[in-house]
């Protein structure tokens, strides 16, 4: 297996991890020691903590077993790879839980976009294939003749998108991966959680998996606590003022945490990018900023490649065909390899950037 490409964030930061959380994991890694490897699913709100508990779990995992198998369905905070691709990626080594690390897949789509909102149908379909080649190489082979497959873990890491559609997403994909372990995270705004129990399942269906409920580490009450202090530090207000002014500054304290989560996120999908495009060049060049990153990438020489050997295909628009070339240059595309058999998805290799686009006529 290739090595690991850490990205540039040296010293590794220290991550609270509950009791409660460590209790849930070491609970799913040693559940039985006969019963088959378990396959966990994680879900919750948005920024309840989903990312870093299943990497959390990851790491206990591999206490226990050789390798890991993650499921990373989040297309816009992915785990291992440049945003926008559904992946199936198998670990070896433990990693740290907030450092950013690029690791080959073992199967990957390249989806497009940054929410699941755009095609529902199409991410499904990606997502299930990426489970149905997990049980086929690691729960269906024949341990005779691959005995380096058995004892492979799954974790699935889900979006936070859990109304309405999103909402259906994820009961399509719990009944179709119909997880051992189900860890379903919860925030302190309860309107904004899951329902209660096993809610994927129809009227008069038995529950086959186990469900844990978990808090989640930074309920949202004691982030607004902390800012509501800061508003009050700066602005010189004493309580006696708080109290008149607590509805106001309670209001604002949520705006302003939407908008400082909101730029996390794309801080992150930015730093991903960067991690993923670092790996074309040298180690001791330095490239912190997307502003180098892109200087570095325009020096670089690119491949040349006709236009005849490539198939285009626009994913969630149409483009007229008079300006598909035009739509292509100087843009980030995700590189994948078809088949003849019209069953098997594009298999997603890569990520590339089009230099630019010499036209003859």
């Amino acid at each position: 297996m290739a090595s690991l490409t850490e990205s540039e964030e040296n010293p590794s930061p220290k991550i609270f991890i509950p009791e409660e959380w460590s209790e849930a994991a070491e609970s799913i890694a040693y559940d039985s020691i006969t019963s088959p490897p378990p396959v966990a699913l994680i879900c919750g709100a948005k920024n309840s903590g989903k990312t870093t508990f299943s990497r959390h779990l990851l790491n206990i995992l591999l206490q226990r077993y050789k390798r890991v198998a993650y499921l990373d369905t989040d297309v816009g905070q992915t785990e291992f790879t440049a945003p926008g691709c559904l992946s199936l990626t198998v670990v070896d080594k433990i990693t740290p839980v907030k450092v950013i690390f690029v690791l080959p897949c073992f199967r990957c789509f390249f989806y497009g976009d940054m929410s699941s909102k755009r095609d529902p149908s199409a991410y499904l379909k990606y997502i299930f294939a990426l489970y149905d080649c997990y049980r086929k190489v690691y729960c269906m082979s024949n341990h005779s003749e691959s005995p380096g497959n058995t004892g492979v873990p799954l974790v699935v890491n889900t979006p936070g998108w859990v109304k309405g559609i999103g909402y259906d997403l994820l009961v399509d994909m719990l009944k179709h991966i119909s997880p051992t372990h189900i860890v379903k995270i919860c925030i302190s705004a309860e309107s904004k959680n899951l329902p209660a129990g096993a809610f994927w399942l129809d009227e008069g269906h038995d529950v086959t998996g186990t469900l844990i409920e978990i808090n989640s580490a930074r309920q949202d009450s004691l982030k607004r606590s902390y800012v509501l202090h800061y508003l009050l530090k700066c602005s010189g207000l004493y309580f006696e003022v708080y109290r008149l002014c607590s509805s106001f500054l309670h209001y604002l304290s949520i705006v302003l945490l939407r908008v400082l989560v909101h730029k996390d996120a794309r801080l992150l999908r930015d730093l991903r990018v960067m991690a993923y495009f670092r790996q074309c060049f040298p180690s001791d060049l330095s490239i912190t900023t997307i502003k180098e990153l892109a200087y570095a990438l325009a020096a670089h020489p690119p491949y040349e490649i006709p236009m005849s050997s490539i198939k285009i295909k626009h994913l969630h628009c149409q483009v007229p065909s008079t300006e598909v070339f035009y739509s292509l240059n100087a843009t980030i595309v995700g590189l994948a390899v078809s088949s003849e058999d019209s069953e098997h998805l594009p298999q997603c290799v890569g990520l590339g950037r089009v230099h630019y686009l010499h036209l003859y006529y």
